[in-house]
């Protein structure tokens, strides 16, 4: 019997993909789903690797290269890193391997927007940052704020136990309460009037964030202004869906399924029906 050949949708009608190394990219999903309501998209959650934020740059790059030819395998017509820790130490080589596939896929990461729009905001020029250990010591924030306010001061937190606490759950008792009291700490007493949250996994502490670092103070997350920088580029390189019916979204993850659905649908707010587990050679290994 002769082999069928299922013809590949046209570019504009393949999903966007979207990944992060656990639930913590649903916050940056959540808001391109009310943005492009009309695109479909495949979410992948490296759960089996979680968390990236003390892992080495050399292996958050290997990591991330290993998502995107499953990604790229699945037909995505753009990749959107949604791990900060991720964006901060692979993006320049993720770019470099999507963009020279047949497909030429285009790569968007989360620190740009929110460097640019927090530089926007901040009126005394003193920007705070809480993010993982990696994505701060990578200093991918400092170039990025530098480089759209060189005149302000970007004051980091280097956060190695928020995400993990967030990502199991975290009933809000009063360890957690002390943990983002500790954090919030020095940025109070930097006097910044604008602080990132350098990662997907702390909007769901925001208004705990709030309440320390005082209603004046701007928070920014990746969410929202990632979510506007997509559907610029979606319309600037003529890649959006004509199909304006309400798109799909499918999950991927590494780890345990069933824990990914009862905590990522606190993440998304939006119901996680079906999840596809994925096995990536290293977090086999792992």
């Amino acid at each position: 019997m002769a082999q069928v050949t299922v013809p590949a949708p046209p570019p504009r009608e393949r999903p966007i993909a979207v990944f992060d190394s656990g639930v913590g990219g649903l916050t940056v999903l959540q808001e391109l789903l009310v943005e492009l309501p009309h695109e479909d998209f495949i979410y992948l959650g490296d759960t089996a690797r979680f968390p990236y934020g003390e892992r080495s740059a050399g292996e958050l790059e290997r990591f991330s290269l290993e998502i995107s030819e499953l990604l790229l395998a699945r037909r995505a017509k753009l990749l959107v890193v949604a791990c900060n820790a991720a964006s901060s130490a692979a993006l320049d080589r993720l770019r470099e391997r999507m963009l020279s596939t047949t497909l030429g896929v285009e790569v968007v990461g989360v620190i740009e927007p929110e460097s640019r729009i927090a530089a926007e905001r901040s009126r005394n020029r003193r920007i705070g940052l809480l993010a993982t250990t990696a994505t701060v010591a990578s200093g991918a924030y400092h170039r990025a704020v530098g480089a759209y306010a060189p005149d302000a001061t970007l004051v980091s937190v280097a956060c190695p136990d928020l995400a993990p606490i967030i990502q199991q759950g975290f009933p809000v008792d009063h360890r957690v309460v002390e943990t983002v009291r500790r954090y919030c700490t020095p940025l109070r007493e930097a006097g910044v009037d604008t602080v990132i949250l350098g990662c997907t996994h702390y909007p769901l502490v925001a208004p705990m964030l709030q309440r320390m670092l005082g209603s004046e103070v701007s928070l920014i997350s990746s969410g929202r202004s990632l979510a506007a920088s997509v559907a610029a580029l979606l319309t600037r390189a003529e890649l959006d869906n004509p199909d304006k019916s309400e798109g799909a979204y499918r999950f991927l993850c590494t780890g345990d399924v069933d824990a990914f659905r009862a905590v990522g649908s606190r993440f998304l707010q939006l119901p996680i029906e079906e999840i596809e587990h994925v096995e990536l050679p290293s977090a086999v290994a792992a």
